[in-house]
């Protein structure tokens, strides 16, 4: 990974247009050819980014970046570089979930059926420059579905998926991507949120998904 420092402006041009004035920023260039432009705030999403493949021509004072599928372009002018800096940081172990969200984004990848009727797994852990989508389906028509699985859903689980669809919308082999946020139990607010942004909330019953409660047999409590 490769970590650059800059006085910079960036201009992205493709499906949409966009600048970011002249400022100091961090340039992040990853090992998996993925570029992204953060600044000094505004949490973790970054201000652009140009997802693989891609090829970088670096020139004198600008660098350019266009998608190989897509032709879209990302044009940083660089003033003045601040720090520059390489690292190796080997194979990554991936993210490890709590137990109840692992089994459930396995038992749906096995049956996604209680995402919706006729879906199909393309699958798992579907790769973006920003992190792995946890399921990425078709539905029965063929269109990308990418869903979002937590065991109790937030504002925050909304946000990660919004972001994963607008990151994988630029990708003109998966566009139109719908989404789905899909968890045992969703915060009003979160479904509120969600459904603004055209993504489709599912409740889903972990005991009901493992099989392991006869609803038939009588319980102590």
């Amino acid at each position: 990974m490769r970590l650059v420092v800059a006085r910079c402006s960036v201009d992205y041009t493709g499906r949409l247009t966009a600048h970011l004035p002249m400022a100091p920023r961090l340039l992040m260039l990853k090992a998996d050819g993925s570029i992204l432009v953060h600044a000094d705030g505004g949490s973790y999403k970054p201000l652009n980014w140009m997802t693989p493949p891609c090829t970088l021509k670096d020139g004198d004072g600008e660098w350019t970046i266009t998608n190989d599928k897509s032709g879209d372009s990302l044009r940083i002018t660089i003033e003045e570089i601040l720090h520059d800096s390489s690292h190796e940081l080997g194979v990554d172990p991936g993210l490890r979930k709590d137990g109840v969200e692992a089994h459930l984004q396995e038992l749906l990848a096995a049956d996604p059926t209680p995402i919706g009727e006729g879906y199909t797994l393309v699958r798992r852990e579907f790769p973006t420059a920003i992190g792995p989508v946890d399921l990425m389906c078709r539905d029965p028509q063929g269109s990308s579905v990418a869903v979002e699985i937590k065991r109790r859903g937030e504002i925050d689980g909304v946000e990660q998926l919004t972001r994963y669809l607008e990151l994988l919308n630029r990708d003109p082999l998966l566009s139109p991507v719908q989404g789905v946020f899909a968890a045992q139990v969703i915060k009003p607010q979160a479904r509120v949120l969600a459904e603004d942004r055209g993504i489709r909330c599912v409740t889903v019953d972990y005991d009901a998904l493992r099989g392991t409660v006869d609803q038939t047999q009588p319980t102590l409590f």
